[in-house]
């Protein structure tokens, strides 16, 4: 009976511990993530003042214009798919690359590479594509050559490109970890039972590398979807993305709750994503982990 209570003693001393070492983070939370969105929804069921801003209110007004901001919305899907996939695309081969060719000194000096943007401000390395896209920059060169006048700067292409520039090593890394830590006996066993390079590409590396493409997928989608700057300094604010939409609601027109409501969907859409991405890659990974034991 005595050990018994001992025991009882030890796990109640160590869940006392482990509450009081996650408090600091769930106050953390608390204060900057949760209430902040306790209040956007409460401004978003208010009204708009006669000089903008919020008045208290209970009406679902807001959430019926969502569909007013229905062109920002199509727009920022659209392309933050688009780029995405482009993220994803380059950064493979870039990964597998690193990960299973290059061994050595020159694997940590090219990873280096891959994260040195990340040493610059990111509004520096906009403003440096704004140099190279306007009129001084590429376009005189492609002019020289004889490509007559072609404008880059405040096109869709200028966002594109903006934004696959600065996402580009969020996909990078985390399928470089995961194809970091594929088992190369399964290459070996797969080339010797006769598959050939592209049969081993689809049926091995791609479904064990599979966790950390999906990982970024959701590093870059979702701040692509939120993303600002770039449309503003690369698109001139003519490619019109919804933190665009959600600028001009709280900063020009002071319409807060119509804002809050867009931001509230906005943040709820994101959840669900980020739901299905842990979903899906807890699946990915048991899947891994079964082909591995066969």
């Amino acid at each position: 009976m005595a050990t018994a209570g001992r025991a009882r003693d030890g796990r109640s001393a160590r869940r006392g511990t482990a509450v009081l070492l996650a408090l600091p983070t769930a106050l953390w939370y608390l204060l900057f993530l949760v209430a902040p969105l306790v209040v956007l929804v409460v401004m978003s069921v208010g009204e708009r003042s006669p000089n903008g801003g919020y008045a208290p209110g209970f009406t679902f007004t807001q959430y019926a214009a969502l569909p007013t901001r229905f062109t920002p919305l199509v727009n920022t899907l659209g392309l933050a798919a688009l780029n995405t996939t482009i993220c994803a695309i380059v950064a493979f081969p870039v990964a597998y690359t690193l990960a299973l060719k290059v061994r050595g000194t020159w694997k940590l000096v090219l990873v280096a590479l891959v994260v040195v943007p990340f040493w610059t401000s990111f509004l520096i390395r906009t403003y440096a594509w704004m140099t190279l896209l306007g009129g001084n920059g590429i376009p005189r060169i492609l002019g020289w050559i004889g490509f007559g006048d072609i404008q880059l700067l405040n096109t869709p292409f200028a966002v594109s490109l903006g934004i696959v520039y600065n996402y580009l090593p969020l996909m990078v890394l985390p399928i470089y970890v995961s194809l970091e830590r594929l088992d190369k006996s399964f290459m070996e066993a797969s080339r010797d039972l006769g598959a050939g390079p592209i049969a081993t590409l689809r049926q091995i590396v791609l479904p064990l590398a599979a966790p950390g493409i999906l990982s970024g997928i959701v590093l870059v989608f979702i701040p692509v979807m939120g993303e600002y700057l770039i449309p503003i300094l690369l698109g001139g604010g003519k490619t019109y993305f919804l933190g665009n939409a959600l600028a001009d609601l709280f900063l020009q027109s002071r319409n807060w709750p119509f804002g809050s409501a867009l931001a509230a969907v906005f943040v709820a859409g994101m959840i669900v994503l980020v739901a299905g991405y842990l979903a899906l890659s807890r699946r990915l990974v048991r899947a891994g982990r079964e082909q591995s034991l066969i």
